[in-house]
């Protein structure tokens, strides 16, 4: 993964965001040759050097200090998890691109701990899956797999939340919203591309998706990046109907990375009747 060229694209997608009028900075009497704030001027407002934000943006500036850092997230009006994102890109840097870092941890349900396998199964009446870095899931408990995908069923490279809401053929139809779905999908994967530089399974699984789905590609091109950790989804089940299910993410204490992930149907809600059928259903959500 070319870490460089990461960075130049999030820092300059993020210039091109805004509207330099809001930010305060004087009109510019020549021709802008790009949309948005341009380098000169986001270095005057970040307190540096015109020629050090260009080697910062360019992946060439050393020891880049968090003052820098917090300094030009400042004028990008940065979220947090964006700031976060463009600390992690600037530190793969010190590791060529992918040699060093900290290491995910591996594919499958190996190493959950007893508690939490027995948290997944208690939660008969609450979809729920265990998810990793690069979005793998884990373990899933039966409803997870009778709503979204068998994943036990399907080879260990595919128990992925991104591949089955990009690659799984019934994926866009059971998401009525697919669309946020997908931005939030790519959108924790770019931040776990900065998290884990030195993941080949992670650059495998963004060379599939991106080879094989264009809507990847053009979502990925946003330079979106996002930690959604909760919100409402809207499902169109080919069997329970229409559900909304209210996800929330749970990070499990001493398994860095993975997290419990649940999806709860609102009290006495047509939601929360419909869910127990498909644990009696002969035709749950199929293979992914």
């Amino acid at each position: 993964m070319d870490f460089r060229a990461e960075l130049a694209s999030f820092l300059k997608s993020r210039r091109a965001a805004l509207r330099p009028e809001d930010l305060g900075v004087r009109p510019f009497s020549g021709r802008r040759r790009v949309p948005g704030l341009r380098r000169e001027e986001l270095a005057e407002l970040a307190g540096v050097s015109m020629d050090y934000y260009t080697r910062l943006e360019q992946g060439r500036a050393q020891n880049v200090s968090d003052a820098v850092l917090d300094a030009v997230s400042r004028v990008l009006r940065l979220d947090a998890t964006e700031r976060a994102h463009f600390g992690n890109l600037v530190r793969a840097l010190h590791f060529g691109g992918g040699g060093g870092g900290p290491a995910p941890c591996e594919p499958g349900a190996a190493g959950l701990r007893d508690g939490v396998r027995f948290l997944l199964d208690s939660l008969g009446g609450v979809p729920a899956y265990v998810v990793g870095p690069r979005l793998d899931v884990l373990a899933a408990n039966p409803l997870a797999r009778a709503v979204f995908a068998d994943f036990d069923a399907v080879p260990a490279a595919r128990r992925n939340v991104a591949w089955h809401v990009f690659l799984d053929v019934r994926a866009r139809a059971l998401y009525a919203d697919w669309e946020e779905v997908a931005r939030d999908t790519v959108g924790a994967l770019r931040l776990d591309l900065g998290r884990y530089p030195c993941d080949d399974r992670l650059c495998t699984l963004l060379g599939e998706l991106s080879v094989r789905s264009e809507d990847f590609r053009r979502l990925w091109a946003e330079q979106g990046v996002r930690d959604a950790a909760y919100g409402a989804w809207r499902l169109a089940h080919p069997v329970a109907g229409e559900l909304t299910l209210h996800r929330e993410t749970l990070h499990l204490a001493g398994s860095p990375g993975r997290s419990l992930v649940t999806f709860a149907a609102a009290p006495d809600s047509a939601s929360a009747a419909a869910l127990p059928l498909l644990l009696r259903s002969p035709s749950p959500a199929g293979r992914a």
